[in-house]
């Protein structure tokens, strides 16, 4: 907690008083135009990686950066999406895997997590996952395939959700597939069949 300290300290010292005009423009105004769909891991940084600004995404992690297909009832992730898409506006949805993803590692190792039984009952939101990477000549390894297709079947999940299925109707919103090498920095776009392509350094 000493360094949490010690930082918001920086930041209230440094940060802020630099950035002063903007905090106070986003106190009454909030109005990002992307949602950014990550995954929990400390090492994916969306606004450190996309160089982004207080105010400009509206970001949502999950643990292997997980979209379940909508379904009635109380989902904070699904909550989330309607808000960012439905009120906010967004007009992009990018949805990022990144290398040496634990929860993909998971899969691709077919570890047993019985003893993790809600981490066993989250993964299974990339049963499609797995299943699309088993249907791919990978010419990577199994991991890096697993990734990109999870990428490929949430940006599937995504149109599942009402307020994205008007919005992709009304061409008012397009969705992204990304995936982060943590060691190089590198970022890829995918397509919607999974080919990559290095987005501009």
């Amino acid at each position: 907690m000493q360094d949490l300290t010690e930082g918001v300290a920086r930041f209230q010292r440094d940060i802020f008083p630099a950035k002063a005009k903007l905090f106070a423009r986003l106190a009454s105004c909030h109005r990002p135009r992307t949602l950014f769909i990550g995954c929990s891991d400390a090492r994916v940084v969306p606004e450190l990686i996309t160089g982004s600004e207080p105010g400009e995404l509206f970001v949502i992690r999950t643990a292997g950066n997980l979209v379940p297909a909508y379904a009635p009832g109380a989902d904070g992730v699904a909550a989330s999406i309607e808000y960012a898409v439905a009120v906010l506006g967004v007009s992009d949805i990018v949805v990022c895997g990144h290398s040496a993803c634990g929860a993909m590692t998971v899969l691709a190792e077919d570890q047993d997590v019985t003893g993790t039984p809600a981490i066993a009952d989250w993964l299974r939101h990339a049963d499609a996952s797995r299943a699309r990477a088993t249907t791919v000549e990978p010419s990577t390894s199994t991991l890096d395939e697993l990734v990109r297709q999870n990428v490929l079947a949430q940006l599937a999940n995504l149109a599942t959700h009402p307020s994205v299925a008007r919005a992709l109707a009304t061409n008012a919103v397009t969705r992204h597939g990304w995936v982060f090498d943590i060691a190089t920095g590198s970022v890829e776009e995918l397509d919607a069949i999974g080919r990559s392509a290095a987005l501009p350094a």
